[in-house]
């Protein structure tokens, strides 16, 4: 489909539910810490014009001064040529494919002082094209460290091979998770914990960072959960610096995210703002709640596109039934729709009606105080 039989597509859909990212050497470097970058496939559309511990309310202030030119060297202790990272990943061997996206493949790769990390590597028919997403990525990992942000620990640049090393994160994507393809189901408590680390992490991004960063492409598959089951957004392919004066646009030839999971807005205008990520936020949270996919292809016209049959259940008193049916456990009403009202605010048509990020994290862990102080919901 055309993109703008996408852009029509999806407005058409959602607005009616609403009123209102060196040297030429084969080194790459990285860091002594380990713990993945699991890649999922986005979409670009050309436009025409125990119980999980607390989450901490405030995000730290950027680590180090922001430049569009980083010296990656000056974090790196260890150097891997091209022949080391072929070793590590057995000659990148379909076994270790952690994911796949419109980058290129991930792969899960052990180095030879039992080090584990993720490899992205691009896909080498594409790149040339690819260098533009390579280097926004390399550039914005570079600069930014939080724990709900997936670490970038090096990278290679040499002829064909580009690749990008991140920290592995060890627990496969929020995606997977409420397909319940890791075996057990994440509870209501998870759920809310994990809702907590993305807000933190997209508050660091949009408010906490030297330079502003939208991230463009906040969806489940890019969402990566630790062992202990904290929340890690990943891949920045698509990522842009924003501007920290209040107010201020970047007008883009194209729009680039996930079906699904894109601003209405933004896709009409071209005009990116960190709102959009707010929108995006808003699509997860009732993707996070209801365990359905943004838009169900299979389901009936009035089921596919989540977000609006979500609102219609909402508005008609039907609340509850829109609790994931994997979630055995009694689940609070007023937490629940409390989560569900704060979801369709970020996620309104227009960017003036959706509330900032820090301000969803400060909801969120009112929220969670209260599920607290009446026993998760027992």
């Amino acid at each position: 489909m055309d993109a703008p039989g996408l852009v029509y597509l999806c407005c058409s859909y959602i607005c009616p539910c609403f009123q209102s990212r060196s040297k030429d050497t084969e080194d790459a470097v990285l860091v002594k810490e380990s713990n993945s970058v699991k890649s999922s496939p986005s979409t670009e559309l050309s436009s025409v014009s125990g119980k999980i511990p607390a989450s901490p309310l405030r995000v730290p202030p950027s680590p180090g001064r922001f430049s569009m030119s980083p010296k990656l060297d000056r974090i790196g202790s260890v150097h891997l040529t091209m022949r080391q990272v072929a070793r590590a990943t057995q000659n990148f061997s379909p076994s270790l494919k952690l994911g796949e996206g419109g980058f290129g493949t991930v792969y899960k790769a052990q180095l030879q002082d039992g080090q584990t990390v993720a490899i992205k590597r691009a896909s080498r028919e594409n790149s040339d094209a690819l260098r533009s997403e390579f280097r926004s990525e390399i550039e914005l990992l570079a600069k930014i460290e939080h724990r709900n942000l997936v670490k970038l620990l090096g990278y290679v640049d040499k002829g064909i091979e580009r690749l990008i090393i991140t920290e592995y994160v060890p627990n496969g994507t929020l995606r997977e998770h409420l397909d319940g393809v890791h075996g057990s189901c994440l509870d209501f408590s998870q759920r809310l914990e994990i809702s907590i680390d993305i807000a933190h992490g997209l508050t660091y991004l949009h408010s906490y960072a030297e330079k502003q960063i939208i991230h463009r492409d906040v969806k489940s598959s890019n969402i990566l959960l630790t062992d202990r089951m904290r929340a890690k957004v990943a891949d920045f392919g698509f990522a842009r610096v924003g501007d920290n004066e209040s107010g201020k646009t970047h007008v883009l030839t194209k729009v680039k995210g996930t079906v699904g999971y894109l601003d209405p807005e933004y896709m009409r205008t071209f005009k990116l703002t960190p709102k959009s990520d707010v929108y995006s936020f808003g699509v997860l949270l009732v993707e996070i709640l209801t365990g359905r996919r943004p838009v169900e292809s299979r389901r009936s016209p009035e089921e596919k596109v989540t977000i609006r049959w979500a609102f219609g259940k909402f508005n008609n008193g039907e609340a509850m039934h829109l609790v994931d049916p994997q979630m055995k456990e009694a689940v609070d009403k007023k937490i629940f729709k409390k989560m569900l009202n704060l979801s369709f605010e970020c996620a309104a048509p227009t960017r003036a009606d959706r509330p900032d990020m820090k301000s969803v994290g400060e909801r969120l862990w009112a929220i969670r105080m209260k599920y607290l102080q009446l026993g998760r919901g027992e």
